[in-house]
């Protein structure tokens, strides 16, 4: 069979299910070298149409018809993110709110928190940061605090944690936030802190599963730095068989 761009597209995605254009473009040019950046555009194009290729976002390929997990970055998310990384412009960083998984869920929780992750060598460094422009902030809470002043306080309330190395996360608007491999991985984990999410934790898999692009092999790399391999297999494979 001649090698045409048709008959390799589906190889370009077996380790990624999204590609960025250039990602693509690069791929394609190392197997087309011939190409020019114009004809690999119009092949895009016409591979678009024809339905072999989607774009689900601006400047993002994939051969999967399921929506990308893209959350809405609040304003305050936003403030919190950029004065943590301009006062500490060299520590990785990422933040989220639990508010996220809502519509994963049958039932809304109680409350939802804010939640900031920071390289572990500068989380108290951040925590007393915070602590001067927000109230009701708590650096890696444990079962007692989280039962006795989290979960009754009907006040907004922000949790300083952890960033496991070699998280997943990407950029969205200069704001570094969790991929939702990274949040599924880390709410199956994390039991206290998730509380609200124990009881719906199979229906939130499914429900992530149904309507998200999911790499599972993002998922794997993530529960394995986390020494949860075999709970991550497990889960995965009891919401297939639902």
């Amino acid at each position: 069979m001649v090698k045409t761009i048709e008959n390799t597209i589906e190889n370009y995605f077996k380790s990624n299910t999204q590609l960025s254009r250039d990602e693509l473009g690069n791929l394609i040019s190392r197997d087309f070298p011939e190409l020019s950046e114009g004809t690999i555009t119009v092949y895009l194009s016409k591979l678009k149409k024809a339905g072999v290729i989607n774009n689900p976002a601006r400047g993002i390929y994939s051969i999967t018809d399921k929506q990308i997990f893209n959350p809405e970055i609040n304003q305050n998310l936003k403030k919190i993110y950029n004065k943590i990384h301009k006062e500490f412009p060299f520590i990785e960083i990422c933040v989220w709110n639990t508010k996220w998984l809502s519509d994963l869920m049958r039932h809304q929780p109680f409350k939802n928190f804010t939640i900031i992750e920071v390289d572990k060598e500068a989380e108290e460094q951040v925590f007393n940061a915070v602590s001067e422009w927000t109230k009701n902030v708590y650096f890696n809470p444990n079962d007692e605090i989280l039962e006795r002043y989290i979960s009754s306080n009907t006040e907004e309330v922000t949790i300083i944690k952890n960033l496991v190395t070699e998280s997943p996360t990407v950029k969205n608007n200069k704001i570094v936030i969790p991929t939702l491999e990274k949040l599924l991985v880390d709410i199956m984990i994390d039991k206290e802190l998730f509380a609200a999410q124990q009881g719906e934790l199979d229906f939130i898999y499914k429900s992530a599963f149904d309507k998200y692009d999911v790499n599972k092999a993002k998922m794997k790399r993530y529960a394995i730095r986390r020494n949860k391999e075999q709970d991550l297999e497990r889960m995965i494979s009891r919401i297939i068989t639902k």
